[in-house]
Parts: structure tokens; C-alpha cells; sequence
């Protein structure tokens, strides 16, 4: 095993704090160590320190996706925490149908991993548009740092056992048998979603109009206080008013310094 020194660590850890927001505590040092072994190896670095020279000289960004993707953890399922999809279904999409008058939703799936976040949501606007649904413009926008999820996510095919819990007539109307342990999602769903790279430290969000709801649930767990509230005052700015955040569980806006108001766990709006 090659080993990193304390030193090596932290330039290591400040360097992808300052680009990705991600902040490493010590107690990540063997975890970082051990993701990066085989990486070190594959490259023929016996060091932290030439492997940090070439990650800061790589100019294709291949060095830097290899990284972030083996330090995160890209764990998510369809209708992960359920609660937060009824809610966007029974309270959130009523109030946007009445007042989005344009019929032009933004609906962003900022952490979107895998795609299970983002086709969920699809589903859930289908389900609830039915027919009204081709006077609407209800794709999803979903984005994550990582190419690897990224492709997973635009080819929509998952296992088995991973849309087992969804509901029966989801099953049978949004998907297709892929192969013997793999179903794919229809294009009629693929198509809802529209995913790209994207980078929530970037100092401005290039986005053109603001967004009805943002989905970006745990992804601050990674980011220390003050990265927090930068991203949070960025999604405020980019939110209409009477829009909603949803965040993780084991995650949570300080009160006194958002000017989001609490609804209920992890759900908050702008107004």
C-alpha cells in the first residue's frame, strides 16, 4: 500500500475543497489512501506527491474525474426518501399548475448520481399531467459531477431488484425487459430528463431562468458550513419565488442565516 503523509493529504484535500467543495477531514485520510491505491499503481507513481503534480498538470480532465469518482459516494434509489416525492406530487405540483402560467416548469435535479432521482420525478410528472402533460415543458433538468453516473444515468437501465419497490402500474408502464435481470426505462421518460455535467461550486450558475423546485439532497453532508451557504444563497438566487428545495434528511439549513423558510424536514421554500 502507498502511503500518504499528513502533508500530502492536506494539499490533496485543499485542492479539491477549493474546485469541488468536498471537504476531508482527517479521519478520511485512510479512505482517500485506499480509493487511490490502484490509481497510483495503474499511473507508476510510488508517491502522493507525483500523483498531486499530475493531477494539477492534466489539462484533458480525466485525472480529476478519476478522483472525484472514486472519493464520493454515489449511493441512491428510486424513491429514495418517499416522502419527499408525495409531498412534490400532492402539494408542490397543484401550486405549480395554478401558477406557472407560462406551462413552463424547471425542475432541477442538482446531485442526480445514477438517474434515479430525476426519472422518478418524471414519472411523478407524467403521472400527474396525463393528458395535459404535452401543453407543458416538464423536463428535467439533472446534473452531477461525475461522467461515470452521468452516462449510467442517460442509458435508464437498472436491475431487478432496483425498481422492485416502485408501483406496479410504473413498472409496467415506464419500463421494458432489457435482458434477463435489467429493465430499461421507455423513452417516453428518457426523454423527460435532460442531464449534463455540472459543477455546484461554480461561482455563478449560468442559468437563464430561475427554477420552480431544486432537488439537491445529500450532497452538503461533503461540504463544510461556509460551502453550505454559499450554495445555498446560490440556489435562493435561482429559485422563483414560492419555489422549493428539497435536501437530505441528515441535512439542514441554519435558520437564522438562510432566508429559506422551513416547511417541514429537509424541505424548504422561497418566499
Amino acid at each position: 500500500m502507498i502511503e500518504i503523509t499528513d502533508d500530502e493529504f492536506w494539499r490533496l484535500a485543499g485542492y479539491i475543497k477549493e474546485n469541488y467543495g468536498i471537504h476531508l477531514k482527517a479521519e478520511k485520510q485512510s479512505l482517500v489512501t485506499g480509493r487511490l491505491h490502484n490509481v497510483l499503481l495503474e499511473k507508476g507513481f510510488n508517491n502522493f506527491t507525483d500523483y498531486f503534480r499530475y493531477l494539477k498538470n492534466d489539462t484533458s480532465g480525466k485525472a480529476m474525474a478519476t478522483l472525484i469518482e472514486k472519493i464520493t459516494t454515489n449511493h441512491t434509489f428510486f424513491m429514495r426518501e418517499a416522502d419527499h416525492f408525495h409531498f412534490f406530487r400532492d402539494q408542490v405540483l397543484p401550486y405549480l399548475r395554478k401558477t406557472v402560467r407560462d406551462k413552463d416548469l424547471r425542475i432541477w435535479s442538482a446531485a442526480c448520481s445514477s438517474g434515479e432521482e430525476a426519472y422518478t420525478l418524471a414519472m411523478i410528472l407524467d403521472e400527474f399531467f396525463g393528458k395535459e402533460k404535452a401543453f407543458w415543458d416538464s423536463k428535467v433538468l439533472a446534473t452531477d459531477i461525475s461522467d461515470k453516473v452521468l452516462n449510467i444515468a442517460r442509458k435508464g437501465i437498472y436491475p431487478h431488484e432496483g425498481i422492485a419497490s416502485l408501483p406496479a402500474n410504473w413498472r409496467m408502464n415506464y419500463f421494458n425487459n432489457y435482458d434477463t435481470d435489467h429493465y430499461i426505462l421507455t423513452d417516453k421518460i428518457r426523454k423527460e430528463v435532460i442531464y449534463r455535467k455540472f459543477n455546484l461550486m461554480e461561482p455563478v450558475f449560468p442559468f437563464k431562468r430561475k427554477f420552480n423546485t431544486i432537488f439537491c439532497r445529500n450532497v452538503m453532508i461533503y461540504f463544510d458550513q461556509r460551502t453550505k451557504n454559499e450554495l445555498v444563497d446560490k440556489f435562493y438566487a435561482n429559485m422563483e419565488y414560492g419555489g422549493y428545495l428539497f435536501i437530505g434528511h441528515s441535512e439542514s439549513l441554519n435558520r437564522d442565516l438562510t432566508r429559506f423558510k422551513y416547511i417541514m424536514p429537509a424541505v424548504y421554500r422561497k418566499e
